[in-house]
Order: structure tokens, then C-alpha cells, then sequence
């Protein structure tokens, strides 16, 4: 008699739905006949890696053959010195997602409860649920953390925050004077990670810096990447920054090759490039709001937004995403998120940027 394996799966896994990436170009290229498709859906840097990236990692394939270093000695003392943080206090993981699964792990039991935003990223019920432990979301205002609420869900039962800010995937964020008096209710015994994946994007100057707080708070652990706007996502580095004795405990359970060869050294190379970082902020900066005005200009709602992608609500998002697909063009329905009336839209190049606003008004004007 065969046995159903959802019997043989813990508890915390059973009730899961796997996370659903963007799709690949070459999947909608190959199932609906159209050529030259774009991807608006995953956030990434349209415009890749800049030079000093590219070349730091066409160096490190020379080196293939060998293990990466299992402490990422180089990138921690990189970071560490751009951060004005000790090299102890970091902790390196295969992309953000990673290091977000790391310190539930590591802070998380079964039956132990956790809170984040209605509209979360959809990695922190993963990561919590998947260890049997409880999610609770908390209701949003206006698509964004309702701070006051999530401090007023806060009980000893509850061991960890996940906050994003900005916001994935409604692209709000709150100001650092926010952020300072959430941080000061919080007991110390319940952890505070704070997601800033989307930070060097941000040109608002009140928006607060995550390691700035952690000298006063030993609770917080502020994660970013360089998925976004370093244009490394396929390379999969991403870090988190605490009090040393947090990472300590982190890094016992980190897998010691957890960011390859070429990706520590990608990563060094990308800190090291300021220039190229400001000229993606400001073209994005410039792009979204272009698209803003654009996405009014049809009576579509945007939300706010401070990453690189906004938030539309065009009505029922499902068949508008599919019609999008048939014309080669790849955004993100938010059902999942439970927001059926909304798509996400990466910020593009302006030709890509052109061609999905083009499409969108053709797919809307026809409903």
C-alpha cells in the first residue's frame, strides 16, 4: 500500500503553499508563441550588475574548482567596514531569503508564535510555519505596517517581528521616528528583524537606517542583499547584521559554503562601486515616477512606493495578467497576497517601461 507522503511531512510543512517566483521568459516564450518577452515581475535590476561586479566575477571563475570561503572573510571585512559594524556582527546568507530562514531557525520553535504586516513578504510565513510555529498577520492601514497595531499584537508569547521597509510587495515604508518608538516597545526577549532589501532605492533622507539601532537594541537584526539594486539576484547573496551574539548563534547553523565563489567576490566588487549604485537609485527614481504618472493617466490607483516596482490597482488583476502574458509582458498578480485588484510592476528600462504601459492600456481599454 503506498503512503501519502503528506503524513511523512512535519506538521509546520503540511499546511504550506510554496512560494511563487515571477515567470521566466523562456516558460512564457515557449507556452504562448511570443518572442522578445520582458520580465517587470521579480524586482530585479533591469540594467544588471554594474562594471566592477562583472569583472570581480569573470575573476573568481578562474577558481572554480575550489570551495569559496566558508567564513566570506573578504565580504564580511568589506561590509563590515561600509557598515561601521564588526565583521562578528554579520552574517552571510545564499541570498536574503536565506538568511531569513536562518534566523527563524535559530529563534523559533514549534508552537512559538511570530507577527508580520497583512501584507508580508511571502518568505516570513514560510520560513515561521514551516517550523511549526504561528503567523499571525497583522491587519495593514492603508497597505502598509500599522506599527501601533503590531506593537498592540505584542505578548510574551510572541518571539519574533518581521518588518519590511520599504514594503514588499506594496512598496510603503515608514520614517525612522516610526521605527524608533516600535523598537522601544518591544521586549527584549523577542527578536526584531527588520527587512531592508530594498533600502539603497530609497531617496526619502527620513528614511531610517536599520544599523543605526542596533547598538541600543541587541534584539534587532536588520537583513538586506544584493539581489536588487547591486543586480546580483542570480548570484544569491544576502547578509544580516546584529549584536554579535545573535550572528554567533545564526552562523552555527549556517551552512559553511552558503555563498559561492563567485558571488563573495561579485559582491565585494559591488560594494566598491558607489557610482554605479546612485546612477541605478536615481534612473529608477526618475523611471517610477514616470510610470506613476502613467499608470494615473489611465485611472489605474498606485500606491506609494520607495523600491524599485509600485503597486496598481487595475480591477480584477487575473485576466488583465493574462492578457499582459499574451503580448510578451511579465508582471506580478497579488492574489497570493491577498490582493486580487492589484499587479506589481518592476521598474524596466524606458523601452520596457514604454512597452508594458502600451500593453496595459490596450488590455485595459478593452475591458
Amino acid at each position: 500500500m503506498a503512503c501519502d507522503p503528506l503524513i511523512l511531512a512535519v506538521p509546520g510543512v503540511r499546511g504550506l503553499v510554496p512560494y511563487q517566483p515571477g515567470k521566466p521568459i523562456e516558460e512564457l516564450e515557449r507556452e504562448f508563441g511570443v518572442t522578445g518577452a520582458i520580465k517587470l515581475a521579480s524586482n530585479e535590476n533591469p540594467y544588471g550588475a554594474g562594471p566592477k561586479a562583472r569583472a570581480a566575477a569573470s575573476a573568481a571563475l578562474a577558481q572554480m574548482e575550489r570551495y569559496p570561503d566558508g567564513g566570506g572573510f573578504t565580504l564580511k571585512r568589506a561590509l563590515a567596514g561600509r557598515l561601521g559594524v564588526s565583521e562578528r556582527q554579520i552574517t552571510l546568507g545564499n541570498g536574503s531569503n536565506d538568511v531569513l530562514e536562518l534566523i527563524a531557525r535559530t529563534f523559533l520553535s514549534p508552537g512559538e508564535t511570530a507577527i508580520c504586516d497583512q501584507y508580508a513578504f511571502a518568505a516570513y510565513p514560510i520560513s515561521v510555519r514551516g517550523l511549526g510555529a504561528q503567523m499571525i498577520q497583522v491587519p495593514s492601514r492603508d497597505y502598509a505596517h500599522d506599527l501601533a497595531a503590531m506593537a498592540a499584537a505584542l505578548s510574551p508569547s510572541v518571539r519574533m517581528v518581521f518588518l519590511a521597509n520599504p514594503n514588499n510587495p506594496t512598496g510603503t515604508w515608514f520614517d525612522r521616528e516610526a521605527l524608533a518608538a516600535f523598537l522601544a516597545v518591544v521586549p527584549k526577549s523577542t527578536i526584531v528583524v527588520l527587512d531592508e532589501a530594498y533600502r539603497e532605492y530609497v531617496d526619502d533622507l527620513d528614511h531610517p537606517d536599520g544599523c543605526a539601532f542596533l547598538a541600543r537594541y541587541p534584539n534587532l537584526v536588520v537583513v538586506r542583499t544584493f539581489s536588487k539594486i547591486h543586480g546580483l539576484a542570480g548570484l544569491r547573496v544576502g547578509y544580516a547584521v546584529s549584536d554579535a551574539a545573535i550572528a554567533e548563534l545564526m552562523n552555527r547553523l549556517r551552512q559553511p559554503f552558503n555563498v559561492n565563489l563567485v558571488a563573495q567576490a561579485a559582491a565585494v566588487a559591488a560594494l566598491d562601486d558607489d557610482d554605479y549604485v546612485e546612477r541605478m537609485r536615481v534612473a529608477n527614481t526618475t523611471e517610477r515616477a514616470a510610470l506613476v504618472r502613467a499608470l494615473g493617466g489611465m485611472g489605474l490607483a498606485v500606491l506609494p512606493s520607495a523600491g524599485n516596482f509600485v503597486c496598481a490597482e487595475v480591477g480584477d488583476a487575473a485576466p488583465i495578467y493574462d492578457a499582459l502574458l499574451r503580448q510578451g509582458v511579465i508582471v506580478r498578480p497579488l492574489k497570493p497576497y491577498g490582493m486580487p485588484r492589484h499587479l506589481r510592476i518592476t521598474v524596466g528600462r524606458p523601452e520596457e517601461n514604454t512597452r508594458l504601459l502600451r500593453a496595459l492600456a490596450e488590455v485595459v481599454g478593452a475591458r
